[in-house]
């Protein structure tokens, strides 16, 4: 099944190398992994200056299919990024990746999912000001400063408010102007928030503070580890990963229709408990089903597991 993709053209929509880091594991199975340099902050940014445009789901496939519009291939890959408190355990961050592999060849569209804890993300407040180098370094050994990049953007930021003065024209992503001069009735446009990205000594992250701190209306500046893969060798592995994820399931045809990608697509909850045999909220089954047809199989959870631990049941543990 692997031969029907074979000497076919796949674009990745990326400026951050991640068409690199998939390539050992799609690279055998004959695909021509092609970067493209799709800039997505269209899409979402995560300094936030430009909020996601819908679901992470919805992001990733819209990715890859502008990659594809683009290149004229009709296969695409895209990955999108989510991190913050996990929401179960707030202490611990989360970090949740999605691939999506667009297939116009057999009509299919797969989306393969990592959730896990390995991640350097972070993001604090912090004041400029006496001892700020002392207090910025337990931050940036948490970021992983100089393998991982920081950023820096203000705390509370007022696009009303005029701040020309704090930032750099590549800091705010300015456009060129029209050569008319406003009229006191236009409207005033929006100003996009300031964020110092890329920052991969303790220098710069110093420098950083004290303008975006300038910027904000509290006076604070925000730091945070800088996600962006070809800044951040952790989420880089996780989305080589994926490409492994993904071969896997290309390795796999569908029972019913022969098309490859056959495999996990969602799960269903409710492992009974050990004890009392309620049913709790962890997995108890996977659905396992191909993209380009109907075919669904449900399954035993992969671990074999067939009870729940006690603390995880809503009636011995409420």
């Amino acid at each position: 099944m692997i031969e029907r993709y074979r000497g076919q053209r796949v674009a990745v929509a990326t400026l951050h190398g991640k068409a690199e880091a998939l390539a050992p594991a799609l690279g055998p199975l004959g695909l021509m992994l092609e970067a493209v340099p799709l800039d997505t902050d269209a899409l979402g940014t995560f300094a936030g200056d430009v909020e996601r445009p819908g679901s992470a789901r919805e992001v990733v496939v819209e990715k890859a299919r502008r990659g594809m519009a683009m290149s004229g291939c009709a296969l695409g890959i895209a990955t999108e990024g989510s991190f913050g408190p996990d929401p179960l355990l707030g202490f611990l961050p989360r970090h949740e990746e999605l691939l999506a592999f667009v297939d116009d060849v057999h009509g299919q569209v797969i989306v393969i999912e990592h959730f896990g804890h390995d991640t350097n993300w972070v993001s604090k407040p912090i004041a400029p000001g006496e001892d700020l180098m002392a207090r910025l370094e337990p931050l940036l050994a948490a970021v992983g400063l100089p393998t991982h990049a920081a950023l820096v953007k203000p705390n509370r930021w007022l696009p009303s408010a005029p701040r020309a003065e704090t930032a750099t024209a590549a800091e705010t992503d300015a456009g060129a102007g029209t050569g008319t001069a406003p009229r006191a009735t236009d409207p005033v446009p929006a100003v996009r928030m300031p964020v110092a990205k890329g920052l991969s000594t303790a220098a710069a992250v110093l420098d950083a503070v004290e303008r975006m701190a300038a910027a904000s209306a509290d006076g604070l500046a925000r730091v945070e580890a800088d996600l962006r893969a070809h800044m951040n060798p952790t989420r880089l592995r996780v989305i080589a990963s994926l490409g492994e994820a993904l071969r896997d399931r290309l390795a796999t045809p569908c029972p019913d229709c022969g098309v490859p990608g056959f495999g996990r697509i969602h799960v269903d909850a409710g492992l009974p408990c050990e004890l009392c045999g309620t049913p709790t909220d962890l997995v108890r089954a996977e659905v396992h089903g191909c993209s380009a047809c109907a075919c669904r199989v449900t399954q035993p959870r992969g671990d074999g597991r067939t009870t729940a631990d006690a603390g995880h049941c809503p009636e011995c543990n409420p």
